[in-house]
């Protein structure tokens, strides 16, 4: 469990790191404070984004998933707001970071998976009239 624990934080700090090399306005002024930035967003990813995800759910299932963005845009600018060494200038920044770092969460499923040697196995039911996806 500690193993996991240090993997997803230190695949977040990567992520972190790619953000602040790819989107403008995403700053870390020290490793340390990408570390901690780091660390403090796992913390609200586990605390406060079910939260918000929960209050948020039907701005989420009208906007067919997207607005989930926002609400990881959020949780990165409010890692920004409490770690003085990791900056994000505005809400749009945070929301390229969020989309980057959500696109490295996808990739980031499929190579775990082709690392294992296992199928991505996608969800389906079967119906009355056929397979739905």
């Amino acid at each position: 469990m500690l193993l996991g624990f240090f993997f997803i934080w230190l695949v977040t700090a990567f992520g972190l790191w790619l953000a602040t090399l790819l989107v403008p306005g995403v700053k870390a002024k020290t490793t340390g404070g990408l570390l901690l930035a780091a660390l403090v967003l796992g913390l609200i990813n586990a605390f406060i984004r079910p939260l918000l995800w929960f209050l948020t759910l039907p701005l989420t299932v009208l906007t067919f998933g997207l607005f989930a963005l926002i609400v990881n845009a959020f949780t990165i600018w409010l890692t920004a707001t409490m770690v003085s060494n990791f900056e994000v200038r505005n809400f749009g920044s945070a929301l390229l970071a969020a989309l980057l770092m959500a696109l490295l969460g996808l990739v980031g499923f499929i190579l775990m998976q082709w690392f294992m040697g296992d199928e991505i196995h996608w969800m389906y039911m079967r119906g009355q009239q056929g397979v739905y996806l």
